[in-house]
């Protein structure tokens, strides 16, 4: 005889925590003022600050990746080097 199947219900599924889309500015240093919308039919990230009106987009399918690359972004500019000229990338 074969045994019965138990009725053991399926663990429950975890919930992702949701991705910020509200960040600071890395130019006015405001909390919580550079806001990142997404176009999902085009695909184009837009990330601007409500205080500075300083804006930044992308083609990107989450918030965090626009920031992410905005602050990149700067970062590559901002970077000198020893001769004060800024550095170019190559793969760009």
């Amino acid at each position: 005889m074969g045994k019965r199947k138990s009725r053991a219900k399926p663990a429950p599924r975890k919930r992702m925590d949701k991705l910020d889309t509200v960040f600071s500015c890395p130019f006015c240093n405001h909390g919580s003022s550079v806001e990142c919308r997404i176009d999902m039919k085009n695909f184009i990230g837009e990330a601007s600050c409500r205080i500075c009106q300083e804006s930044f987009s992308t083609t990107v399918t989450e918030a965090i990746d626009i920031y992410s690359e905005w602050i990149d972004e700067c970062e590559r500019v901002n970077t000198v080097d020893d001769d004060g000229v800024p550095v170019e990338d190559d793969a760009a």
